[in-house]
């Protein structure tokens, strides 16, 4: 705990309260704590404004405590707790603005075994965008943990940026895994790469790999890596990636999964035909 200097230190906000004069007290991180631990939205956002507070007086290293202080919104259940949603996107916001150090932490913390947190954590390295990419890629290359490289391809998909074509080869190996989770949220993730990747960066070759990888998860045994491999190659053609003949392809692909071909042998899942639908919509488009 930050228990040195009690004097603003240079950096912090002029002209704002900190969190020892809001609370009164020597050491604000008992009072953080303890309300960051409540159920109640009041004492919720109340905490954040302090641990707010506090990263300003000190700095974002020197407030490295919070971290795990802050971390333990990242549990709430957003199905269970959807008036908390507004709340834990602020707590991953405030992550975020601790900086680059937080990263490892953050990529540490996908091991945490608790889906909510993994989740909000995922977001977290997303928003931190293009830097946490090859602490994430290692984290995979070192991890045999199916559930481990999961929640990294999820982070993986959520950054926004063109650097992310680096992780090209690790989510095309990932799509063709033997375990339904990895190769599920790999499939979702080619299109969440597409989304990235400026047209003039993908290569022909990486777009091919992307083509046959996809039209090969089409005929996966499992309904939901169907319907998000149609969604992804909807993304790519969203994303202008397509061809001519590839979209044709498409086309063709989608109506057979609806039906509207001579073989009337549409897709009996009904998440495959709604994303042919909408692919449709992208590839007439």
């Amino acid at each position: 705990m930050a228990t040195e200097s009690r004097q603003p230190r240079e950096g912090a906000e002029d002209g704002g309260a900190t969190a020892l004069q809001v609370t009164g007290a020597e050491d604000p991180y008992p009072t953080i704590r303890s309300l960051l631990t409540s159920t109640s939205p009041e004492e919720l956002r109340k905490g954040l404004e302090l641990a707010k507070h506090e990263i300003a007086r000190v700095g974002s290293r020197e407030a490295k405590p919070l971290f795990e202080i802050v971390s333990v919104i990242f549990y709430i259940d957003p199905l269970d707790r959807p008036d908390l949603v507004p709340i834990l996107d602020e707590a991953v916001s405030l992550v975020v603005g601790f900086g680059e150090w937080v990263i490892p932490v953050l990529v540490d913390h996908l091991e945490a075994g608790d889906i909510k947190a993994q989740l909000a954590v995922g977001h977290a390295l997303g928003r931190i965008g293009a830097e946490a990419i090859e602490p994430l890629m290692a984290k995979y290359a070192s991890s045999a943990d199916p559930s481990t490289r999961t929640f990294v391809l999820y982070a993986l998909g959520k950054v926004k940026s063109p650097r992310i074509v680096k992780a090209a080869s690790l989510v095309l190996e990932a799509a063709r895994s033997d375990d339904l989770e990895l190769r599920d949220t790999a499939t979702r993730a080619i299109g969440k790469l597409a989304e990235s990747i400026p047209v003039e960066e993908l290569t022909d070759d990486l777009r091919r790999k992307f083509l046959e990888r996809l039209h090969a998860n089409l005929a996966d045994t499992n309904a939901v890596v169907r319907a998000k491999a149609v969604r992804s190659l909807g993304k790519l053609a969203k994303a202008g990636h397509l061809r001519p003949p590839e979209r044709e392809a498409l086309e063709a692909v989608c109506k057979g999964l609806l039906g509207e071909d001579e073989s009337f042998e549409w897709d009996r899942a009904y998440g495959v035909r709604r994303e042919a639908e909408e692919t449709l919509r992208y590839v007439r488009g």
